[in-house]
């Protein structure tokens, strides 16, 4: 960490109270000076941060912008298996950190950016991740699990994103398998998780888990067809100062104490009960083929139970299809 993080850090502890600079520079084993232009650079940066002769500098209470320090305070899991990086811009949070993973970077690493330039969904669709509106992250881990099971990350992830919103946010917060949250009835949240395979062991070398949320709606809403089925978690008016670094530091509440047992699958009954596509007609796609069914229930190896159309039960996985819940008319 800088020196600039770390004054920053000092700030963000102390939001909305004034520090003094003598009192910075001796905490932090520099110079009076170089904590001036630490406080310099972090105000050319936006934050807004006032200077107070015979008080100091204080970090204002409506500051709103989304940083590692910003959201390490937020945190009650253990921080310090977590190390956290933000950036206004990236190309894809899952693709740097997949990178990063192949070249040994130990578990715990979390990109965090509130822009994706190239952002991805599920079978390679396109995210869309548009500036200062959403939140997109990645956790990097290294579970001694299968590729099958890898599947529980998924899931679990996302029990821990729709306790996050419904936490920070306070809307209702349901799942569509397998991987897709939403709210107000329409989509506020993607989950993408990506690995490589050991093969001597057939267990994983590490996973990659993708999460992007829809905090704010887009100025101008959602383009195209996107506006039908996309929203956000806040409302007009509603987003409060914060959110985004309460939403991310909640999300990774959740998710590490879920992950942290992953073997006992507790998050499984809520995963379940959170299901909105139980007992709907549903349309099953494959490629340029679809086909109706009933989901009647999600088995303990997650794969959806459907009624197919002449009354068999069968048993579909996640990376086979895409699931289309039918209309009502």
């Amino acid at each position: 960490m800088n020196l600039k993080q770390e004054v920053l850090t000092k700030l963000e502890s102390n939001r909305g109270v004034s520090i003094s600079g003598a009192k910075l520079a001796k905490e932090l084993y520099v110079s009076r000076n170089a904590v001036w232009k630490a406080i310099k650079s972090l105000q050319e940066d936006g934050y807004s941060i006032t200077a107070v002769t015979n008080k100091g500098y204080c970090l204002s209470d409506n500051t709103d912008i989304l940083s590692a320090q910003s959201i390490l305070k937020y945190l009650n899991t253990n921080s310090d298996n977590l190390k956290i990086e933000v950036y206004k811009t990236i190309s894809s949070t899952n693709s740097v950190l997949k990178k990063e993973a192949e070249l040994g970077e130990p578990e715990g690493k979390v990109i965090i950016a509130e822009e994706q330039t190239s952002g991805r969904g599920r079978m390679g669709r396109e995210f869309y991740s548009p500036p200062d509106t959403g939140i997109y992250m990645s956790i990097l881990l290294r579970p001694t699990i299968t590729a099958e099971e890898s599947l529980f990350i998924t899931t679990s992830a996302a029990v821990a994103v729709a306790k996050a919103i419904e936490t920070v946010a306070g809307c209702k917060a349901s799942i569509k398998w397998v991987n897709d949250i939403y709210c107000f009835d329409k989509k506020v949240c993607g989950i993408l998780t990506e690995g490589a395979m050991d093969i001597e062991n057939g267990k994983l070398k590490y996973a990659v888990l993708g999460i992007g949320v829809n905090v704010i709606q887009p100025k101008g809403d959602f383009p195209g067809d996107l506006k039908k089925i996309a929203t956000a978690i806040f409302k007009d008016g509603d987003y409060t100062t914060d959110g985004k670094s309460r939403l991310a530091a909640e999300i990774l509440n959740y998710f590490w104490k879920y992950y942290k047992s992953l073997e006992n699958r507790e998050f499984m009954e809520e995963y379940i009960n959170r299901s909105f596509l139980i007992g709907e007609e549903i349309n099953i796609i494959s490629g340029n083929a679809f086909r109706k069914a009933v989901a009647i229930g999600i088995d303990k190896e997650c794969r959806l139970i459907v009624r197919e159309e002449d009354e068999t039960i069968t048993t579909i996985s996640s990376g086979e299809v895409s699931i289309r819940k039918v209309p009502n008319i």
